[in-house]
């Protein structure tokens, strides 16, 4: 472990999205309380958003809290731009919609949440795209009828991501080294399905660990149940910072 790692930066700290995947407003509020200070934001998918509600969405902005709104939107361009607009008003730090909606919803929902932040004088929330979910593999892909291979497929979706202007993508680490060839920074890549090496997948297909993803690119990782079940919530999230902060010492992103 690097010597100066016991008090880590924020610029470290702040790669880690904690998922507050839990079935309630106190169960989650609790984990933000315990886990603030330690991580750079919480995301709330939809689960916790349709238990608790935009409601409480908007109560974690306002106390303070840099959330990542999962709810993955994916619909008729018009009603994807609107709900990218209500996103806007709740105050979120990021959200994000299916880059397989196509380039005419990424881009009405891109033009409507800007105007809508500059008219309203709203901070501008970063919107990015889902590539390929980490619970689906090359299988998942053929019955769903795409014949590219799992890292074509990622990049394609990347690029027309990059096209219309969103800031990034959520995509597995494994997939993260070949956006980044062809798609440089300052354009996100947010990577969930973080797992220690010792931890089991659960549900999810394409895992890494923390320090992979770091070192193939991605710029913030979604962790859940390797902090929110630990015992210590706190050293688990420190443990994996350290972690990042390893990678980011040898090889600055």
């Amino acid at each position: 472990m690097h010597a100066q790692l016991t008090e880590l930066d924020n610029s470290v700290k702040d790669k880690i999205i904690v998922a507050l995947d839990v079935g309630s407003a106190s169960a989650a509020h609790w984990i933000v309380g315990e886990l603030a200070g330690s991580v750079g934001a919480f995301k709330v998918g939809l689960q916790l958003f349709t238990s608790a509600g935009p409601g409480f969405v908007r109560r974690l902005c306002d106390e303070g809290h840099r959330i990542f709104l999962d709810l993955k939107f994916h619909d008729i361009p018009n009603t994807v731009a609107m709900a990218s607009v209500e996103a806007a008003r709740l105050g979120v730090w990021m959200f994000n919609v299916h880059a397989s909606g196509g380039s005419e919803m990424m881009k009405r929902a891109q033009d409507e949440m800007n105007e809508t932040c500059e008219r309203e004088s709203l901070v501008r929330p970063k919107i990015i795209a889902v590539t390929v979910l980490t619970s689906s593999d090359s299988n998942v892909l053929l019955e769903t009828g795409i014949e590219n291979d799992m890292e074509k497929q990622v990049v394609k979706l990347a690029q027309l991501t990059a096209e219309y202007g969103l800031d990034g993508v959520v995509a597995s680490a494994r997939e993260a080294a070949a956006i980044r060839t062809t798609i440089k920074p300052p354009f996100l890549v947010v990577t969930p399905g973080i797992r220690p090496a010792s931890a089991t997948i659960d549900d999810q297909r394409r895992v890494t660990t923390a320090a992979d993803a770091i070192a193939c690119g991605a710029d913030y990782i979604v962790v859940g149940r390797p902090i929110t079940q630990a015992a210590n919530m706190r050293e688990a999230a420190l443990s994996i910072s350290h972690e990042i902060g390893e990678i980011s010492y040898r090889s600055p992103i």
